[in-house]
């Protein structure tokens, strides 16, 4: 008897863990950057290690602002190789596409039903992508933090790393749980926590360092991202804003451009602060950016150089989508299965 690829999944991978699941998801718009790679060498490895981890590629989310189609398709396939380029294990990792698993949306469509207009009303994200986006502001913008739910209930994640934007939303997704469980009962969500990680190093704008390095940032000079060649790194980096003075100081409240770009240089070379005021004693601020860009551009070498190899392997990447989607599918569809039966919706007889 041959197996087919998904009992090949079910049997391979969703032995009994006793990991909790941490989920993250990324819309596929931008790309990531100097920040998510130092973030990611200090944390996804040991993620992948204590944790069941889901990463997937948001494409639905990212339809709430108007995308071309075809620019669309290939970023999805370009944050998968970006992922792949920066050391997640699929085999480790379960990785896929947000739109491959429809239960998605079908569990989105059910908490819309339970989750009130007065809460949705009152996320600061919807309001701030609306005064950016006046010309679609659209009902999926607005209901956008339910489906953010259902992407993280489905999964039964017990914790969920978020930044400060995303906390709101977090919140959100706990109180539908309890409109849920009010309606129909407990038994089938978790009640998820967020992931506060070991504090790592906060890698700040080039151009505006009071606040954070973002994929998203309009300004193309404000990050470095993990696939920028050689010299747009180096103008980036050189270009970076530092202030008046001529002193190499560690010195984040008085010298944040420049306490910014010692950060950088610290994570990547291993040397303290300390250490680097004294390697630059009577040296200029540009002779720091020279190194620190010579230095930032070698450690993205290897892995502008993966993610290149990636791109040219599109059948690899589609096997990468399949195998994850199906691996995550298993799980989706053993929530969506409760769900149905306490909610009195009928399942398809073949899918009993």
């Amino acid at each position: 008897m041959t197996l087919s690829n998904r009992d090949k999944v079910r049997n391979k991978n969703y032995t009994l863990s006793m990991k909790k699941t941490i989920l993250s998801g990324s819309t596929v718009t931008g790309d990531l950057t100097l920040g998510n790679y130092i973030g990611a060498i200090n944390n996804w490895k040991k993620l992948q290690e204590d944790y069941d981890c889901l990463y997937f590629l948001a494409d639905l989310h990212a339809l709430t602002v108007e995308q071309n189609p075809k620019i669309l398709n290939q970023r999805t396939y370009s944050f998968l190789a970006q992922y792949l380029a920066l050391g997640l294990d699929p085999q480790k990792n379960v990785m896929f596409v947000q739109s491959h698993i429809h239960e998605h949306t079908e569990l989105a469509w059910i908490l819309t039903c339970l989750t009130p207009m007065g809460y949705l009303n009152r996320m600061t994200q919807f309001k701030e992508k609306s005064e950016k986006h006046v010309k679609n502001i659209n009902a999926g913008l607005y209901t956008y933090p339910v489906l953010m739910a259902a992407d993280i209930l489905l999964y039964q994640a017990d914790v969920v790393p978020v930044g400060e934007d995303q906390r709101q939303h977090l919140e959100l997704c706990r109180d539908i749980v309890g409109f849920f469980e009010n309606r129909y009962g407990p038994g089938c969500f978790k009640l998820p926590e967020a992931y506060v990680g070991k504090m790592g190093a906060r890698i700040m704008s080039l151009q505006d360092p009071e606040k954070k390095m973002s994929k998203s940032d309009d300004n193309d000079k404000n990050f470095v991202s993990i696939i920028d060649d050689a010299k747009k790194i180096e103008k980036k980096i050189k270009s970076a804003t530092t202030d008046s003075g001529t002193e190499i100081k560690y010195d984040p409240e008085n010298k944040a451009g420049l306490a910014n770009l010692m950060t950088i240089y610290s994570v990547l070379s291993g040397k303290s602060t300390t250490q680097l005021e004294e390697d630059y004693v009577g040296k200029m601020y540009g002779h720091l950016k020279v190194d620190l860009a010579d230095l930032v551009v070698e450690t993205l070498r290897p892995v502008k150089k993966n993610y290149d190899d990636l791109m040219k392997n599109m059948d690899y990447l589609d096997q990468v989508m399949v195998d994850g989607a199906d691996r995550a599918q298993l799980k989706a569809q053993e929530t969506l299965k409760k769900v149905y039966e306490v909610t009195g919706l009928v399942r398809h007889p073949k899918k009993r």
